[in-house]
């Protein structure tokens, strides 16, 4: 099994904050992400996809390829975006990255032919990201 990773970068702003919950409570728990009018980062997204290389290309998949695909649907969809308001996805659930991985799957997934997608990984920071399995 041959491992192919391509990144791509995005920026998004977005606000964590539970309006079941009292100011405090959101400031206790989500700290300066609560801010009312909300923050951005510059993501760094890695997806993964797994498979045998072909036989005549010697590709598990094309990058090249790939990289349209994520530009497409993911950076296209969610550059420069609040992501609390203009994406529907969030309109109901916390925009939070370990969400977020989690529809940036759904949205790959049916565009990975010939292949397996693996991982997606998302990197908030330079110190926090999340991993995403299809799990």
């Amino acid at each position: 099994m041959v491992y192919l990773t391509r990144v791509e970068h995005f920026n998004a702003a977005h606000k964590l904050y539970n309006t079941n919950w009292s100011e405090e409570q959101n400031k206790k728990v989500f700290g300066k992400c609560s801010n009312a009018n909300f923050h951005g980062h510059n993501f760094e997204i890695f997806v993964t996809v797994k498979g045998a290389p072909n036989p005549d290309t010697g590709f598990v998949m094309n990058a090249h390829e790939l990289s349209v695909i994520i530009k497409r649907e993911i950076s296209d969809r969610f550059d420069h975006k609040n992501l609390n308001l203009d994406v529907a996805y969030f309109k109901e659930m916390q925009p939070s990255s370990e969400n977020f991985v989690k529809v940036i799957w759904d949205l790959l997934t049916p565009f990975i032919k010939d292949c397996e997608l693996h991982c997606i990984k998302l990197m908030e920071t330079p110190r926090i990201y999340v991993e995403y399995y299809g799990e």
